[in-house]
Formats: C-alpha cells, sequence, structure tokens
C-alpha cells in the first residue's frame, strides 16, 4: 500500500466510536442500564470508559495524514498553526453553545466539556506534532507528561490542608478547577469536580500522542501486515503497562490517570488494528456503511445527538400524581417501555434506536455529498 492511500477503516473506526458515543449517552432511563453501558463509579474501567479516549486516539491519527503533506512542502508553520487555532476555536465554541443551549444561563455556563477537551487535545498534538520534528522527541515529551500528571496528582499536596490524595473532590485537579473556574461553571452544582478538568487534560493529550504516533506508522511505506504487526505489540505492551502502572496509579477515566491512557491505549490500537483488518486487508466490508456514513461527518452526528436530546426536553406534561415528563421521557415511557417485559432491554432499545435516528440525520449529508469540516 502506498503511503497515501486512505484507509477506509479509518473512517469506520471513528464511525464506531461515535455511535458507541451515543449509545452510552441516551438510555431509555439511567435507572436502568446494564453495567457495561456506564462509566465506572471510580476507579476501573468499563467499556463505555473507552469510547471518549477512542475518539481522542482516531483525531491524533488523522494529525500527521492531514498535516505531514503541508510541513513536507515547506508550508509556513505560523500559516499552519494559524489555522490549527482556528479550528481550535470553532470547536471550543460550539462546545460552549452545547453546554448553554437552550438556557443560555452563563452565569452558570459549564465551561469545560467533550468539545472543549477534543479541542484542546488536537491544538496541543497538533502543537508537537509541528514544532518537535523528531518522533523520538515525541515520545519523550509523551512520557513526560504522564510522569509530570503522577507527580502532581500523588506527590503534591492540596491547598486546604489535603495531602495529596485521587478523591473526587479533594484532589489537586478539582481544587484547581474551582479555583481558576468557580463551582458555577463546573458538571454539576452539586459536585465541585468536573470530569473535563483542566489538568486532567494533560493526560488526554497523550492519548492523542498515541494516535498521532499510529498516524506516523501507517503513513510509512511498510506492507499492511508489517503495519498490523507493530500496532498489534505496541497495543498489547501498553495495555500490560496500564495494569502494571494500575497498581501503584488507579486506571480512571473521570480524572483521566497515566495509567488509564496506557491502557485504554492500548485498547484503542487492538481495536483499530482489528477494524483495519477486517475492513482494509480482507476487505470484509458489507457491515461497514453506517459507520462510514457517522465517520465521515463525526462531529456533526455528536453535535446533532447533543441538539436534538436538550430539545426532547423542553416540551413538558404534567401527569396525574402532579410530576412533569418531557419529550424523551414521554417517548420511552409510552413506546419503549409497553414493548419490552425488562426495563433494562427498553432502555438499550431507546438508545439503539436513537442512534438510528441520529445516523438517519447524517445519512442525508451523506447522500448529498455534504462533509463538515472545521
Amino acid at each position: 500500500m502506498q503511503s497515501n492511500q486512505r484507509l477506509l477503516s479509518l473512517d469506520v473506526f471513528r464511525g464506531l466510536t461515535i455511535a458507541g458515543m451515543i449509545l452510552v449517552n441516551t438510555p431509555g432511563t439511567w435507572q436502568y442500564v446494564y453495567p457495561p453501558l456506564r462509566h465506572a463509579e471510580w476507579h476501573g474501567c468499563t467499556p463505555t470508559d473507552w469510547v471518549f479516549p477512542f475518539f481522542l486516539f482516531i483525531m491524533g491519527v488523522a494529525v500527521p495524514l492531514a498535516l505531514s503533506k503541508r510541513i513536507e512542502q515547506g508550508d509556513d508553520r505560523r500559516q499552519i498553526m494559524a489555522k490549527i487555532f482556528r479550528r481550535t476555536l470553532v470547536i471550543l465554541a460550539v462546545g460552549l453553545f452545547l453546554n448553554a443551549f437552550p438556557k443560555f444561563d452563563f452565569a452558570n455556563l459549564r465551561i469545560p466539556g467533550v468539545l472543549q477537551r477534543i479541542a484542546l487535545v488536537y491544538f496541543f498534538c497538533a502543537l508537537i506534532f509541528v514544532y518537535v520534528r523528531n518522533w523520538r522527541t515525541k515520545l519523550w515529551v509523551s512520557f513526560g507528561l504522564l510522569l509530570l500528571y503522577w507527580g502532581l496528582m500523588t506527590l503534591v499536596p492540596v491547598p486546604g490542608g489535603y495531602a495529596p490524595n485521587l478523591q473526587p473532590e479533594t484532589n489537586l485537579g478539582a481544587w484547581l478547577d474551582r479555583t481558576l473556574l468557580g463551582t458555577n461553571h463546573l458538571w454539576k452544582q452539586a459536585v465541585t469536580w468536573d470530569p473535563e478538568g483542566l489538568l486532567s487534560t494533560m493526560p488526554a493529550v497523550v492519548t492523542g500522542m498515541i494516535g498521532v504516533f499510529t498516524g506516523l506508522w501507517i503513513k510509512t511505506n511498510r506492507d499492511h501486515y508489517q503495519k498490523l504487526t507493530g500496532i498489534f505489540a505496541i497495543g498489547l505492551l501498553l495495555l500490560a503497562l496500564g495494569l502494571i502502572w494500575d497498581t501503584v496509579f488507579p486506571i480512571n477515566k473521570k480524572i483521566w490517570t497515566s495509567s488509564y491512557v496506557l491502557y485504554v491505549g492500548g485498547i484503542g490500537l487492538l481495536a483499530l488494528g482489528l477494524v483495519y483488518w477486517l475492513v482494509d486487508v480482507l476487505q470484509y466490508q458489507k457491515w461497514i456503511k453506517p459507520f462510514v456514513v457517522y465517520g465521515t461527518n463525526a462531529l456533526f452526528a455528536y453535535v446533532m445527538s447533543s441538539l436534538v436530546v436538550k430539545l426532547m426536553m423542553i416540551p413538558k406534561w404534567e401527569l396525574p400524581d402532579g410530576s412533569t415528563q418531557n419529550l424523551y421521557g414521554r417517548i420511552y415511557s409510552n413506546v419503549f417501555e409497553p414493548m419490552f417485559a425488562s426495563p433494562y432491554n427498553a432502555s438499550l432499545a431507546f438508545a439503539i434506536a436513537y442512534v438510528a435516528l441520529i445516523l438517519g440525520l447524517t445519512w442525508i449529508l451523506y447522500w448529498r455529498k455534504i462533509f463538515i469540516k472545521i
């Protein structure tokens, strides 16, 4: 395979990730969700905890594929970084808009968020890629960020009289978010920390950098099986290193621990390798069209999935007991609950139907050959 040949598996993997993200974010009711479709309560990891880092990982893969040609052609780095900066600002703005919609209560606007983290990780990964030319130096920068985060979280006392700790409310990252952003601008008013907080963006950048290294590997002129061997080998190595590091720095998605970065990075490489093998090597492609549709308009699909849910929360009906029910809950209770004996299956069916709904909206763009690029 030539290094400039597009791999269909990258779009498929991105599409699978977006579909998974929508699935776990929109159950019929949070009261009945199968355990693998829930995030781990704190330490530990479920398949749901793979989804967000998978997106950062595949975004990182795209960085060298998109920027290498411009750098090799000698394009001015300032112009390249200006485009990167504009893209970062647009994604940040969309993320803040989603957090504000529909109330636009800026006094209590959550500042961090999924798209905000995606924007920051993209910016720093692109910055490292453009200005750190040697791959070994990139590797040392990435490893240094993981070690630095480990040291900050486990060795630095937390202002307010707390020893270094990894508890939700009292760890260093939570203190930093409260200090810089204020409690009114975090995840929920009832808690004083944020799962997409500022400090934990540092190791999240390394999740993106694992993707960058993968993209550099994919760009080489090695054949499919040589590339797959490297992907699977490094995937297994990172998985093992993550499990070893877990013994002293527990795997935890909500504070994005360094062990979590390596563990989920390893799983991401193994998953991408499997999709690559099936789609681009064996050419087993009959099943991929929905995921290609999702993968080629991933940002649109994610934004629409959030907006439609928020719109469904606006209409409300008063129930006989005096409580109110929004459109989201009304559809679930009147359509899906009566169809299934198990509330877990009803809740899952609602989530699958919602994935299909957003797929339909995204397919309209695909059919009309509209691909939203930032």
